[in-house]
């Protein structure tokens, strides 16, 4: 009698223990002290608790409570406008049982950081891979008003509620930056300091990633059949179609963005057009799903490296000019989006270039020039516009060069073709404040001009801002061929 008495007190505290459990009111993972939350706006606060229950949010910055209560199957969202006072504010979270309290936050700017294995390097670097100026950078990082919070590497088949693995937000210090991406950190280190208000970088991103994993379910499908029923989720998840979307930015949404930086690209070199199609749809899944407008998004092209093949365009898709023309391509098809050129800044041997803060300072420009109003801030190296044929060579004129061309030394890297569609290294001249000309004396009636037009290469062409020039071509041959190496 009294082991079924006792059992049936058990299986009551039990009972309770299970309800209060889930009574409590539960926040997504980059809700917590120490976010900045974007400022002088609306953002959106979220999180679960027992189905209808009536929540109260006090708020430091705000004269009254919110007062909302979660929906049936206990989701909760509440709209909370912010500020641009740049002094840790404080929010209270109260449900029946349950009170959580959010202290050391923020207003300022928040920018989400994605990609691959570029995006991915730290501020120290990879093994025998060194990010040039990360100790630096590390010994000078003791920053309150910078924030930082990061998303560990995760797939999944179905949208996640919540990140699973992560590094909470933290305030920037040599203890926690030297883990953290470079080019974030440059990026938001120097934002931080130009505008003078706090900055929340998050970084998600997973080397050898394709675009495709990126990518929701419901815009994928638009492209390509998706199904992962029987598909290992371990194994090279990083290529698995809309598995890092699911697990590494749905998480995050609708947490308020200012803008995105995007540093991918290497893995889908192979498909430059079917690139050119699903990056502008990725940006456009994140936009929408986030419901903040066509936001900032700026991305780097991939830099030149030694990848095997394209000596003689034996074949299209080998040669990686391809897929950095399709990005360059999808300016005009991203709404406010930019580049950061890397011509100059790849590294022959090394898929991993060191110089990440020229990578963050292309990417800032382009963001305090479109997006905080810096006017005079020049974000762009000259882009080819148009040719003409004249005095038995061509002549190049290039947009986003208004204060003219530039080479550090002789001008490198390009070539010409005939009818035949035969390609021969060319002289190139900077002709003073007007453009390029190009010219070889083995090809007298040339019709085409190429520059960088191979995987490596060091660019020499740039604007007078000294921001480099993407490679380029006047052509759109697919069948071209270079002449024989050794034929001057």
């Amino acid at each position: 009698m009294k082991a079924k008495k006792f059992s049936v007190v058990a299986a009551l505290f039990f009972f309770l223990i299970i309800q209060l459990v889930n009574a409590e009111v539960k926040l997504p993972a980059i809700v917590s002290s120490n976010m900045v939350l974007q400022r002088n706006t609306t953002v959106v606060l979220w999180g679960w608790a027992d189905a209808n229950e009536k929540i109260s949010i006090e708020a430091s910055w705000l004269s009254e409570n919110l007062q909302l209560k979660a929906d049936g199957s206990g989701n909760w969202r509440i709209e909370v406008k912010t500020t641009n006072d740049k002094t840790p504010q404080t929010i209270k979270i109260k449900g029946k049982t349950s009170s959580i309290v959010l202290d050391n936050v923020l207003f300022g700017e928040v920018w989400l950081c994605s990609g691959q294995s570029n995006m991915q390097q730290s501020l120290k670097g990879y093994y025998g891979q060194p990010t040039f100026g990360g100790s630096k950078a590390i010994a000078n990082s003791k920053n309150f008003d910078l924030r930082l919070f990061s998303v560990s590497r995760k797939g999944a088949k179905e949208p996640l509620k919540d990140v699973e693995n992560y590094e909470a937000w933290k305030e920037a210090s040599p203890e926690n930056v030297a883990g953290f991406s470079a080019v974030a950190y440059f990026f938001g280190q120097q934002l931080q300091e130009i505008l003078d208000v706090p900055v929340g970088m998050i970084h998600t991103s997973w080397g050898g990633s394709t675009v495709q994993a990126w990518i929701s379910n419901d815009m994928l499908s638009n492209y390509q059949e998706v199904d992962l029923t029987n598909v290992d989720i371990t194994e090279r998840t990083n290529h698995i179609p809309t598995a890092l979307y699911n697990a590494m930015i749905h998480p995050l949404i609708p947490y308020t963005i200012k803008g995105a930086l995007w540093y991918q690209g290497e893995s889908n070199r192979m498909e430059p057009e079917k690139y050119k199609d699903l990056f502008p749809a990725m940006v456009k899944d994140w936009r929408t799903r986030w419901g903040n407008g066509d936001f900032p998004f700026y991305y780097v092209q991939i830099a030149p490296f030694i990848y095997s093949g394209d000596e003689n365009y034996p074949e299209k898709a080998s040669n990686s000019a391809y897929i950095r023309e399709a990005q360059l391509k999808c300016l005009d098809l991203i709404p406010n989006s930019g580049i950061a050129i890397t011509m100059d800044i790849g590294d022959d041997y090394c898929i991993h270039p060191p110089k990440k803060k020229e990578v963050a300072d292309r990417l800032l420009f382009n963001a305090l020039n479109k997006t905080y109003g810096f006017s005079t801030v020049e974000f762009s190296g000259p882009v080819y516009k148009s040719h003409r044929i004249e005095d038995g060579g061509m002549f190049l004129e290039f947009k986003h060069a208004d204060s003219g061309l530039f080479a550090y030394d002789e001008l490198t890297g390009f070539e010409i073709a005939g009818d035949d569609k035969v390609f021969y290294p060319a002289q190139a001249k900077l002709i003073w404040g007007k453009g390029l000309f190009v010219k070889s004396e083995h090809v007298p009636n040339p019709k085409a001009v190429r520059y960088a037009w191979k995987n490596w290469v060091i660019g020499t062409l740039y604007g007078a801002n000294l921001l480099p020039a993407s490679s380029f071509r006047t052509d759109n041959w697919d069948d071209s061929t270079r002449v024989k190496s050794g034929t001057d």
